[in-house]
């Protein structure tokens, strides 16, 4: 046997391990199709909740008194290949004098959590700064200069308050000149849009000078998704920044989507849902975005997390958020730190 097909075979058993190749067959691989398995190897989770210094109190399951911790303990198989075990020496080595961002809602902020706790070990004497201003939260490695970005957006487009009330302009984005500086680019948008009630936080949709009171939800989201999308071609330069869009996430307050009971929710669940299907249906916004980026000049890699977060009916903070269940957030450790293995992945790759 000579020793290129020694390197091979060793290269592919560590891929097929999750240690360091990509995938063992590219072209059966899929990273956000796949299941949850029990990891036994100890690997997961990948850092300790409770000495993270980034993460939302309401988010840390652990120090909020959750009892049980089988939750950060699976690992997401995709079909076909397996993911490449994050290694933040060499995520930031890699991204030296990048600067990343996250725009979008408390989903992306609790994506920018995990990307932060991964990155941080008290065991490296890494020198690193934490600020926030208003809306904007940045983490910097001094040794590195990395900057990893958090920037509150919800809409993406812009939501402006004048005489007739909160109005959503559904195709204007006018503070976009903060996304321009990134070398990464991860956007998210959606939940936003389904608050009612006294979560709502618009009167009127505008499209140029008219105001509607009324429009099909999802006629409206599609308008701002492709606002978005004509912005990123425009603006962006895909030879230096990567875009990504963080796909649809799932919340679980009812539990006939999976097969339960309908009063059945989040709270108590302690295994994902096993397999590869998910029996609920899936996000009308899920096409939405697909088509939107389907028609982008240099389209956004999506992060098509949809199916892998509907099977993790055990990965939210339930009761253990210090207030109102909550559903549709994610404990951390847990469940984003594989969007960001899916990321570091993907960008090894590239």
């Amino acid at each position: 046997m000579s020793v290129r097909t020694v390197c091979f075979l060793l290269v592919y058993v560590l891929t097929l391990e999750g240690g360091g190749g990509v995938t063992a067959d590219e072209k059966r691989c899929d990273f956000f199709k796949g299941r949850w398995v029990w990891d036994k190897s100890g690997s997961y989770p990948m850092y300790n909740g409770l000495e993270c210094p980034f993460i939302n109190p309401g988010l840390n399951c652990q120090k909020n008194g959750r009892p049980d911790n089988m939750y950060l303990n699976f690992r997401w198989q995709p079909h076909g290949c397996s993911l490449s075990r994050f290694n933040g020496e060499d995520f930031l080595r890699r991204n030296t004098g990048k600067k990343i961002m996250f725009v979008g809602d408390s989903l992306s902020y609790n994506q920018w959590q995990s990307l932060g706790c991964l990155l941080y070990s008290r065991a490296r004497l890494y020198s690193l700064r934490l600020t926030h201003q208003g809306s904007f939260s940045t983490i910097f490695f001094d040794e590195h200069e990395v900057s990893i970005m958090y920037l509150k957006n919800g809409f993406l487009v812009d939501l402006v308050t004048d005489e007739k009330g909160r109005v959503l302009r559904l195709d204007s984005i006018s503070r976009g000149r903060l996304w321009e500086q990134a070398d990464i680019l991860i956007f998210n948008s959606y939940h936003w849009w389904i608050h009612g009630g006294p979560l709502k936080s618009w009167d009127y949709y505008q499209v140029g000078e008219r105001l509607y009171q009324d429009m099909a939800l999802m006629d409206a989201y599609r308008i701002a998704m492709t606002t978005w999308a004509r912005w990123v071609d425009s603006n962006i330069n895909p030879a230096k920044t990567k875009v990504f869009f963080q796909g649809i996430s799932a919340v679980h307050y009812e539990g006939n989507d999976w097969g339960a009971r309908s009063l059945e929710t989040c709270n108590g669940q302690t295994e994902p849902i096993l397999g590869s299907n998910y029996p609920g249906k899936r996000y009308v916004a899920e096409q939405v975005v697909k088509d939107v980026i389907s028609e982008m000049k240099n389209p956004a890699y999506l992060l098509d997390i949809t199916l892998l977060t509907q099977l993790r009916r055990d990965g939210h903070p339930s009761k253990y958020v210090g207030g109102a269940l909550d559903c549709s957030h994610w404990c951390l450790a847990g469940v984003p730190d594989t969007w960001n293995q899916i990321l570091y992945t993907i960008l090894l790759k590239d």
